[in-house]
């Protein structure tokens, strides 16, 4: 019933930056509370940032805090992620994720989330 659909990835050098962006559609009553998840090749799937539904609450892991911004749109039920100062160690797969629709809150686990978009992949060369 909800749809989601990144895009944005690509090919950048290190200290460059990227926007990712993804679309939520169907059944999302307003708006969803969002996450970015990231899966490097041989590493396990982890959490980047997320957003309230509200916006206002936007947690990050430690790595990225100071590089990476997240945001929403809430006229267009999208949610950004504006990465800067890229490192090669963000190079993954980033995955848009959001919550169920009675959940207002931002969330750090993967199985806190119903709903995944296919991915769009980030290289950062060095």
């Amino acid at each position: 019933q909800v749809q989601l659909v990144e895009s944005g990835g690509g090919l950048v050098q290190a200290g460059g930056s990227l926007r990712l962006s993804c679309a939520a559609s169907g059944r999302t009553f307003s708006s969803l509370a969002m996450g970015w998840f990231r899966q490097a090749p041989g590493k396990e799937r982890e959490f980047v940032a997320a957003v309230s539904r509200s916006g206002s609450n936007t947690p990050y892991v430690d790595s990225v805090k100071g590089r990476f911004t997240i945001s929403r749109d809430g006229a267009k039920n999208t949610v950004y992620l504006q990465m800067n100062r890229l490192k090669p160690e963000d190079t993954a797969v980033y995955l848009c994720a959001a919550r169920g629709t009675y959940y207002q809150d931002a969330a750090y686990r993967q199985n806190e989330y119903d709903y995944w978009g296919q991915g769009t992949q980030v290289t950062v060369s060095s």
